[in-house]
């Protein structure tokens, strides 16, 4: 029995190490303090997360990603709440089909994705380059705004509703004032999820951006095929610290296993 548990140890361990050591080698980077991206550092200095504030590209790639997260954010849930209501609340023909449809965005392989929204946003409709960016990170929001929600619905007891419009409330009345209260924690929860999504999004972008703009990470990978210094290892330091905070959020808010249960 020891020796099975022993075996079982090492296995986690090892696994851990599998999952984390990339992780800790970007992090250990990030203060090499020579011109040189090296593993171990020669030296120690945080002068590369210095200089992530004095490249411009940088600033402007950041902005341009919180432009189009937020934004498509704020249609995502004004599309995904409704829809995430409609599922939850009600049993009719083709649910489980529109389901299927919502969730879609997220089965089908981004690369595969971003092409088609280049073949026929792009293409096609020959939609300026932060509307097309707009409508696909949209797109790419939605399925998790869904998702998350129809999980804080599934915990809703909707005799309240019922109860509400007895008394006399509209149905409209009753949404805002019975149903929204009781889920902001998960749309608040949807909403810095499908932001990380968004935000960090490499394959639907790549395809969406074009001469003079451009998201956050695909500005990282233009620049590491340019330079080999730490700055990329100090963005992706202060990115997973970021990322971590969020989760926490969420994690307060609604416990990650929640998402496990539907």
């Amino acid at each position: 029995m020891q020796e099975k548990n022993r075996g079982l140890a090492l296995f986690t361990l090892l696994v851990f190490l599998f999952l984390l050591g990339p992780l800790l080698i970007i992090s250990v980077t990030s203060f090499e303090g020579g011109n040189i991206l090296k593993f171990p550092p020669e030296e120690f200095s945080l002068r590369w997360y210095e200089n992530i504030f004095n490249v411009e590209m940088f600033l402007v790639a950041f902005k341009t990603s919180i432009l189009v997260s937020l934004a498509g954010n704020l249609l995502a849930l004004l599309l995904g709440v409704p829809a995430a209501y409609a599922l939850s609340r009600f049993d009719f023909k083709g649910k489980s089909v529109i389901n299927a449809f919502f969730v879609s965005p997220i089965l089908i392989p981004g690369i595969v994705l971003g092409f088609a929204f280049l073949r026929y946003i792009v293409g096609t409709y020959q939609l300026p380059i932060y509307a097309a960016l707009f409508v696909g990170h949209t797109v790419i929001m939605l399925p998790f705004i869904i998702r998350v929600i129809s999980s804080s619905l599934s915990n809703f007891d909707f005799s309240i509703e019922e109860a509400a419009e007895s008394l006399g409330a509209s149905k409209l009345g009753t949404f805002f004032t019975v149903v929204l209260p009781n889920i902001k924690s998960g749309i608040l929860a949807a909403v810095m999820i499908a932001f990380l999504e968004s935000f960090n999004n490499v394959d639907i972008s790549v395809y969406m951006t074009g001469p003079g703009v451009s998201t956050f990470p695909i500005q990282m990978l233009t620049y590491v095929e340019n330079y080999f210094d730490p700055t990329i290892s100090a963005i992706s330091v202060l990115l997973m610290f970021i990322t971590a905070f969020f989760m926490f959020i969420v994690e307060r808010l609604m416990g990650l296993s929640y998402f496990t249960k539907r």
